[in-house]
């Protein structure tokens, strides 16, 4: 299978992007790995697919105080509770992310869509990528780690 590093950089930029707008946070990113495993190391994970010219899946994990405390600088007010508000504006965020990572993949050629966001809970369920290793790349911000896992090949590799 082909792994093509450079469609980390867009999710890695786009995440820095949003989290420092959304919560005026400053984001720290860490090394990238490789990984094979479809176990989520995460209490919540917000999973956006991805078609076209780039195809696979990406993943953004947190633990469920981080995804409560970035909702909670997001809407102003304490969120103490991870209920469906909170879980419908952490997707957005992803969603988000991954809406601007898809804009910068195409402007290198790349036409990309991306399907609405689905949430998961629990920490060690497991999301099969099938043959995609997933790229991971953890980012520290104040509320916490956040993992960005991507798992995009082009298409017809």
């Amino acid at each position: 299978m082909s792994l093509n590093v450079q469609f980390i950089n867009p999710f890695i930029s786009a995440a820095g992007q949003v989290i420092e707008s959304e919560t005026g946070a400053e984001v720290e990113r860490g090394g990238v790995t490789l990984h094979k495993s479809g176990t989520t190391s995460k209490e919540v994970t917000v999973a956006l697919g991805v078609t076209g010219d780039v195809k696979g899946a990406v993943f953004y994990g947190f633990s469920e105080a981080t995804a409560r405390s970035i909702v909670s600088e997001m809407m102003g007010e304490p969120v103490p509770l991870f209920d469906s508000l909170a879980e419908s504006a952490i997707a957005e965020m992803g969603n988000v992310i991954t809406g601007l990572a898809s804009v910068e993949l195409e402007k290198s050629g790349y036409n990309c869509n991306i399907a609405p966001p689905t949430v998961v809970h629990g920490r060690g369920v497991y999301i099969s990528t099938l043959d995609f290793h997933r790229l991971i790349m953890p980012m520290k911000t104040p509320f916490g780690e956040i993992e960005i896992n991507v798992a995009l090949k082009a298409a017809g590799e």
